[in-house]
Parts: C-alpha cells; sequence; structure tokens
C-alpha cells in the first residue's frame, strides 16, 4: 500500500494545544491538512500561531464542526484520506452536570466515526486518554497499566472527565467493531500532556503549571500526575495513521509518573531567579488539601488522587515511536520557559 504525503487529513480540534503540534508534523511531513474549529473566527488565529512556528500553511484549509451536531461532517470527511479526532471538552473543574462533558465526548466520536465510515476514510486516530484505563481499580495496585486496562465506571473516584474519555473511547471501539472495521482505527491514550506551548493558551494540562509559577498557592499537594510531552503524543498520532502496527491497537503514553512538588522543582529549576523564587517549596499535608479542597474546586476535582502515584506502561508507544519518549524534566522544563515567554505568569 503506497502513502502520498499530499494526502488530506481532517484534523479535528486543530486550535487545541495537542491538535495545533499535530498539524505542525502533518504539514511538517507534507500532508494537507483540514482543520476542524466550532467556529470559523478562530481560524486565523490558527494560521498565524502555524506560520509563527515555520508551518507551510499552503495545505491548510478549515471547516466549522461542532460534537453536538449532525450538519458537515460527511462533507469535512470528503477527500480525506485519514481522520484524526483530537475534538473533546477537557476541563480540571468538573461541572455540575456531568452530561456536559460525556455529551460531546461520545455524539462527538459517533459523528466523526460514522462519518469516516460513510466515505471510507482509511485510517482512524483517536485522542482518548489515561483515564479511560486506568481509574477505578484498587489503589493499592503497583503494577503498571497497559493497553488491556480499562477504567472501571463502577469503581469508586469516578468524576465526569473520565467516564466521558472512557465512554468515548468504548463508544469507538463498538462502532468499528459493528462495522467489522477494528483495524481502521488507533486510539492513543496520553496522560498529562506538558510540553512547549505554541501560543498564550495554556488549555488545561498547562493551565494546571500555571498556579504554581503565579504563586497563588501557598504550598504544594502531592498530587500525582504521569506525564507526557506533546510533541511525543503529536508523533504517536502521526505514526499510528500509517504504520501497520497500529491497526485495531491502543496506545498508553506516560514517560514518567511524578508528585507536584517534583513537578514544581522541575519547574522552579528552569526558571530565571526572579520567577523561579515565585514557585512554593513547602508541601502541604493530605489533611489540609482535603480541607483547602472544600474551597477551591479545582484540587477538590484531583482529590480522588491525592498521593496515588499510578504506572503507565508505554512500551507500545516507545515501539510505535522508534524511540524513548522525551523526559518528563524536559516537558515540565518547556512548559515552564513557554508560560514565561507567553507572558501567562
Amino acid at each position: 500500500m503506497s502513502y502520498a504525503t499530499s494526502d488530506r487529513v481532517l484534523l479535528t480540534g486543530i486550535s487545541g494545544f495537542l491538535g495545533g503540534h499535530i498539524a505542525l508534523q502533518l504539514l511538517e511531513a507534507g500532508y494537507t491538512v483540514r482543520g476542524s474549529v466550532r467556529n470559523l473566527a478562530k481560524a486565523d488565529k490558527v494560521r498565524a500561531t502555524l506560520i509563527r512556528h515555520g508551518a507551510d500553511v499552503s495545505r491548510l484549509e478549515f471547516v466549522a464542526l461542532d460534537l453536538l451536531a449532525d450538519a458537515g461532517w460527511r462533507e469535512a470527511m470528503d477527500g480525506c484520506r485519514y481522520l484524526q479526532h483530537t475534538a473533546s471538552p477537557f476541563v480540571i473543574t468538573m461541572p455540575a452536570d456531568k452530561m456536559e462533558l460525556i455529551r460531546p465526548a461520545v455524539e462527538g466520536t459517533e459523528r466523526a466515526l460514522n462519518a469516516a465510515l460513510a466515505t471510507d476514510v482509511e485510517h482512524i486516530v483517536l485522542t482518548s486518554s489515561m483515564a479511560a484505563l486506568a481509574y477505578g481499580h484498587d489503589k493499592t495496585r503497583t503494577t503498571p497499566f497497559t493497553a488491556d486496562d480499562w477504567t472501571d465506571l463502577n469503581g469508586r473516584d469516578i468524576n465526569a472527565y473520565i467516564e466521558s474519555k472512557t465512554r468515548a473511547e468504548r463508544r469507538a471501539w463498538d462502532i468499528m467493531r459493528a462495522a467489522g472495521q477494528e483495524k481502521r482505527l488507533s486510539t492513543i491514550n496520553p496522560s498529562a500532556i506538558l510540553g512547549p506551548l505554541l501560543d498564550d493558551d495554556p488549555g488545561t494540562s498547562a493551565g494546571m503549571l500555571v498556579r504554581l509559577l503565579n504563586g497563588s498557592v501557598p504550598a504544594i499537594p502531592r498530587i500525582p500526575f504521569v506525564i507526557v510531552d506533546v510533541q511525543d503524543v503529536a508523533a504517536g498520532h502521526v505514526r499510528a495513521m500509517t504504520d501497520p502496527q497500529a491497526a485495531g491497537r491502543r496506545f498508553p503514553m506516560g514517560e514518567r509518573a511524578m508528585f507536584m512538588p517534583e513537578v514544581a522543582g522541575e519547574a522552579r529549576a528552569a526558571l530565571p531567579p526572579a520567577q523561579a523564587a515565585r514557585v512554593p517549596r513547602r508541601v502541604m499535608p493530605d489533611w489540609a488539601v482535603r480541607a483547602y479542597s472544600l474551597f477551591d474546586p479545582d484540587v477538590r476535582g484531583v482529590l480522588n488522587e491525592l498521593g496515588v502515584l499510578k504506572q503507565l506502561d508505554s512500551s507500545a508507544s516507545v515501539a510505535l515511536l522508534g524511540r524513548p519518549l522525551i523526559a518528563a524534566e524536559q516537558a515540565i522544563a518547556a512548559t515552564a520557559r513557554s508560560l514565561l515567554e507567553q507572558r501567562i505568569v
């Protein structure tokens, strides 16, 4: 089977942190990118951002798509050989109504995949999450989570975001299985995505560092994260699109598990002295974090993970990329420097 780099790729969520990096890598590889945004008014900013980072935008076009509306999906898929479906809501503060996250995640996946099947798109890459495989399990588990694991939605401490990503990915595999086309789908399941920002929107993952770097928190909770660099996640999406070994498979992706105090230390080391001095050094006791969460919805949204360090088996992703993942320390440092350069902190 031959692949022409001029082939068109529909990339949903192109205005997002990950979507922008995927667009950069696709354009650099010579693909034609049709990026979807909810409102075409965003197109100029996305185009300008990609130009600033060296992209040739002569092969970039835009369409307006809404995860909750049928209009335009079939037309957007026409002429596309591949689909990269990254669009899905991602927040730290959980909404009062969990369906605000679940509906667009699941219904958007249904619309994207059904349109792709109807127009004979050759391969689909879906952005899933570690959230779809590593939650609702026994908190004493020490073995790494793998592509064979699924989040147990009947388990304890399942929030709306975790449920949205799990239901969306399960729905994707159900759709492809019913069509007898499982091999035409690959999912990338990243952990917390950090790395260099492309513009002044930190997004949700990088946003977790903003409060550490701007001095708005007095001490650091022992909240854990598995960290992966956005450039690796984007590269995994691009490779999975055409690599036969990716057909019908899930790819957990996280370089290293770290507690927030260690993340803060890496960020501090990457910053000039004046900015580094604002990053707190004190560690907040767990009991204090629980008390603090009563007044801070962002902390409340991750309270269930306090002190629980999950491990992720990323060997399949390393094999897909053909190289080790970028070190978590590098991803943290790049995020910290970007937040400063973009004047976010």
